[in-house]
């Protein structure tokens, strides 16, 4: 920051994130920022502008946010609707607008058109549409840490960060948990077994590259269940409704995502290839295990509490699930193996190179 740009710390009372964005992953990753504004800006309210509805779930729980505008998904195609939201938000003129992204021509417009007494965001190069331009050394690796290192930027006119980071958070209330928790239960009693283990979840699916086949999964969960026998197991059925494990354990289905994180926080571990619904679980506070080998596990391993995230590379499922049985009895006060029982043939990854765990 120049030395003539004012940090900004005191008379912020009208907040607006403007990240226009449908994926649920990029909005669950906005949390730890309303978290963070929640903090140094006590007293504030804060709009969000978003793309399509689900943004008014995931922040729903937050006391702070007022509106959520949604703009409608491919907005260039349904311009009156698109205007009409952009005009709404035009009427109020915001103390501080802030663009969280790198590289969003779309979001840097918005901030541009809206008005704002500060506008912050991230740029090497002098903008008009930016009274605090942070440069892109700034922004950090993982993407739910960069709007939280620009904010702290801005605040503070400095260089360095702090290395504590809220986690993801949804907020369910404490009817919404019960409910979720009556739900696994339900789940666990339909295999007429004795719950004496944990109650692990899997999803099983992701998009393109991030997915894993279904022979791999098959490996997989015949590992999990034959080395943790007294687990019970649950599949989270993706989107499409289908079964991904071949309808082999209970399985729950929900298109509202509230209720899916409620059941996802009954779980002891959720395990899940790099996608939205990973950040869900870990949103929710249940132990959240992603596994990657295509995307940057620096740019969006699950951090907080027991989260992590690990590269599989080429690993089988097998070896994949007894890293993943590794992980999760390492976060638990009674050991879940035996000393008999096999471990993983792969050396442990370091945060380093191939996991990230969160703090």
């Amino acid at each position: 920051m120049s030395t003539h740009i004012a940090p900004i710390r005191q008379g912020i009372y009208r907040i607006l994130i403007c990240r226009p964005n449908h994926r649920l992953g990029n909005t669950l990753l906005l949390t730890p920022l309303i978290c963070e504004l929640e903090e140094r800006y006590q007293g504030a309210e804060i709009d969000i502008v978003s793309e399509g509805e689900i943004a008014e779930d995931v922040f729903r729980g937050f006391f702070s946010v007022k509106t959520v505008f949604c703009l409608p998904r491919r907005g260039f195609k349904h311009p009156i609707a698109m205007l009409r939201t952009l005009f709404r938000i035009r009427r109020t003129h915001y103390d501080l607008i802030i663009d969280p992204t790198l590289g969003s021509g779309f979001a840097r417009a918005l901030t541009r058109l809206l008005h704002g007494r500060f506008k912050i965001g991230f740029s090497d190069k002098p903008t008009r549409a930016l009274t605090h331009a942070a440069p892109h050394a700034i922004a950090g690796r993982h993407m739910g840490h960069r709007p939280i290192n620009l904010v702290r930027w801005a605040a503070n006119s400095i260089q360095t960060t702090s290395q504590f980071y809220p986690p993801l958070a949804i907020h369910l209330t404490r009817d919404e948990r019960a409910e979720g928790a009556s739900v696994v239960a339900a789940l666990m009693a339909s295999t007429s077994r004795e719950k004496k283990g944990p109650v692990i979840g899997i999803f099983g699916n992701a998009t393109g590259t991030k997915r894993y086949p279904e022979a791999w999964w098959m490996d997989f969960m015949a590992t999990l269940h034959g080395t943790l026998p007294h687990a019970s197991i649950i599949e989270i059925v993706p989107a499409h409704a289908r079964s991904m494990l071949r309808e082999a354990w209970p399985g729950y289905y929900s298109s509202d995502i509230r209720r899916m994180a409620a059941v996802l926080a009954g779980l002891d571990l959720f395990v899940t290839a790099d996608c939205g619904v990973m950040h869900l679980g870990s949103a929710t506070g249940v132990t959240t295990i992603g596994l990657f080998k295509a995307t940057a596990l620096d740019v969006y391993a699950p951090y907080g509490g027991c989260n992590i995230g690990f590269d599989t590379a080429d690993a089988s499922g097998s070896d994949t699930a007894l890293r993943v049985i590794e992980l999760f009895e390492a976060t638990r006060d009674s050991p879940l193996l035996p000393k008999a029982v096999p471990r993983a043939r792969r050396a442990p990854a370091q945060p380093a190179h191939g996991a990230h765990i969160g703090g």
